[in-house]
C-alpha cells in the first residue's frame, strides 16, 4: 500500500512541472499566439525556441493496487480510493480527474479502480500547487518584457522562473537593458549609468543576468564577444572599466619620483612610461617586494601570479634585464614560463634545485599542482620543475619565496651591485 499514489504524490509531480517552467510555458504560448513554434531544441537561426511545456489534458503518473491486492488488502484499497476521490476535481472543484476501470476477480466480483489521472487544464494544475497568483504575475512580467523587447521571447521560454525570481526589480532590469540599447558602447563607468532607482551595486550584483539579456538585445557591433564572464562585463558591453594597476618599488633611492619609491599606476601608463632603469625584478610575495634590498638602477614589480600578461604591453622591458623570483613549485615555474613567452630574456632567481634542497625543512605542500609541459624553461629550470611535478622529492613539494632566509636573498643579489 505504501507505494500507491497519494494526493501528496500528485502535488509533488505537479510541483516538478512548475519548477521546470513547463506550466509557465503554457502561459507564454498564449502570449505568443498560434504562430509561435514550440520545441525543446536550442535556437540556431534566431527563431523562437521554447522549452517543452505541458499539453493539456495531461496524464499524471498513477501507482495503483494490483488486482491481486484487492483480496489481500481490500479495506486498504477502499481507503486509498476514498482519499484519492476526496482530493479530485469532482470533490474540490479543481485539480485532477480520475479515470476508472472495472476489475473482475473470482473472490470479489466486479470492482471499480482508478486507471489513470488527468489534469484537464492549466488552471487545474496551478490550483494543485497553489500558484495561480504567481502565474498571473508571470503573465504580467512576460507581457511587459515582450512589449519592450520582443526578441527576448526565446530567453523567457527557456528561463520563465527567472522573471518571478526577480519580480520586485524586473522593471529596473529592463530599464538598464534599455539604457544599453540607447547608449551602445558608451565608454562610461558603471557609476555614470543614469537610470532611476538603479545604482552601481544594482548593476554589479546582476552582471550575469544582464549579460544574458544584452547578448540578445544588442546588435553584434555593440558587443565585444571575446570578452567573457562577469569580470569582463564592462569590456564586453563597451563600458569603461576600472584600470588594472601595476605596483612597483624603485629600489634605487636615486630614482625616486618626486620622493616616491612605492608607486601604483594603470597598466597602460606603465606600458608607456619607459622607466629609466637597467634592471627589473618581479616577485610574488608582497612583503618580499617591500623588503627587497636596494639594487642600483633597478625596480621591483609586485607580481600578480598568472597576471604577468599585464606586462605584455610594456615593450620597453625588452631592452632591460628582467629577473623573476617566484615560489619553487609547479605554479611558480608555470608563471615563469608564461613571463618568458612575453619577455624571452627573463631569468629566474633562487628557483633551482640547489636552493630547493638547501631548505628542505621549510617545504610546504602544494595542494593543486600544474602538470603541463612548459616550453620556455631552460634545462635547469625544467629539471627542477620535473622533480616537483613528478614527486621525486615527495608529494606536492613546495618552497615559498618568503621562507628563504633574508641573508640568502642579499647574497643572491650581490651579482647586481
Amino acid at each position: 500500500m505504501t507505494t500507491w499514489t497519494t494526493p501528496a504524490d500528485i502535488r509533488v509531480e505537479v510541483e516538478r512541472l512548475w519548477s521546470r517552467g513547463l506550466l509557465l510555458g503554457c502561459i507564454l504560448e498564449d502570449l505568443a499566439g498560434p504562430s509561435a513554434v514550440f520545441s525543446s531544441a536550442p535556437p540556431d537561426d534566431g527563431s523562437i525556441p521554447v522549452s517543452p511545456r505541458v499539453v493539456f489534458p495531461y496524464r499524471l503518473r498513477l501507482r495503483a493496487p494490483l488486482a491481486s491486492e484487492l483480496g489481500s488488502s481490500f479495506e486498504a484499497v477502499r481507503d486509498w480510493i476514498k482519499s484519492l476521490d476526496a482530493a479530485s476535481r469532482t470533490a474540490t472543484g479543481s485539480g485532477f480527474d480520475i479515470r476508472w476501470q472495472d476489475i473482475n476477480t473470482r473472490e470479489l466480483g466486479r470492482n471499480r479502480l482508478p486507471s489513470h489521472l488527468i489534469l484537464p487544464s492549466l488552471g487545474d494544475a496551478l490550483a494543485i500547487v497553489e500558484r495561480r497568483v504567481d502565474a498571473d504575475r508571470f503573465a504580467e512580467l512576460a507581457k511587459t518584457t515582450l512589449a519592450r523587447f520582443p526578441m527576448l521571447f526565446g530567453w523567457i521560454a527557456r528561463k520563465p522562473l527567472t522573471l518571478l525570481a526577480h519580480d520586485a526589480e524586473w522593471a529596473r532590469i529592463l530599464d538598464v537593458v534599455a539604457w544599453f540599447v540607447a547608449h551602445p558602447r558608451a565608454g562610461l563607468y558603471v557609476r555614470q549609468i543614469d537610470v532611476p532607482g538603479v545604482d552601481t551595486k544594482f548593476i554589479e550584483g546582476r552582471k550575469a543576468l544582464l549579460g544574458e539579456l544584452l547578448d540578445i538585445v544588442l546588435p553584434n557591433n555593440a558587443i565585444e564577444r571575446s570578452a567573457t564572464g562577469a569580470h569582463q562585463f564592462e569590456l564586453r558591453y563597451g563600458l569603461a572599466a576600472k584600470p588594472a594597476l601595476i605596483r612597483f618599488r624603485l629600489i634605487d633611492p636615486n630614482l625616486a619620483i618626486a620622493g616616491l619609491t612605492d608607486v601604483s599606476v594603470p597598466v597602460s601608463e606603465f606600458a608607456s612610461s619607459d622607466i629609466a632603469v637597467r634592471r627589473v625584478f618581479i616577485v610574488e610575495n608582497e612583503v618580499t617586494a617591500l623588503a627587497f634590498p636596494e639594487v642600483p638602477e633597478s625596480l621591483v614589480i609586485f607580481g600578480g601570479g598568472y597576471g604577468v600578461e599585464r606586462l605584455a604591453a610594456a615593450r620597453w622591458l625588452g631592452s632591460r634585464s628582467v629577473t623573476y623570483w617566484g615560489d619553487i613549485d609547479t605554479h611558480g615555474f608555470a608563471i615563469l614560463d608564461r613571463l618568458r613567452a612575453l619577455v624571452p630574456q627573463a631569468r629566474s632567481l633562487l628557483m633551482d634545485r640547489e636552493t630547493l634542497l638547501a631548505y628542505r625543512a621549510l617545504w610546504t605542500f602544494e595542494s593543486a599542482s600544474h602538470h603541463a609541459d612548459l616550453r620556455h624553461l631552460d634545462s635547469s629550470e625544467r629539471a627542477t620543475y620535473d622533480d616537483i611535478r613528478l614527486n621525486r622529492f615527495g608529494i606536492g613539494v613546495r618552497l615559498e619565496q618568503e621562507r628563504i632566509p633574508y641573508g640568502r636573498i642579499c647574497s643572491a643579489l650581490s651579482q647586481y651591485r
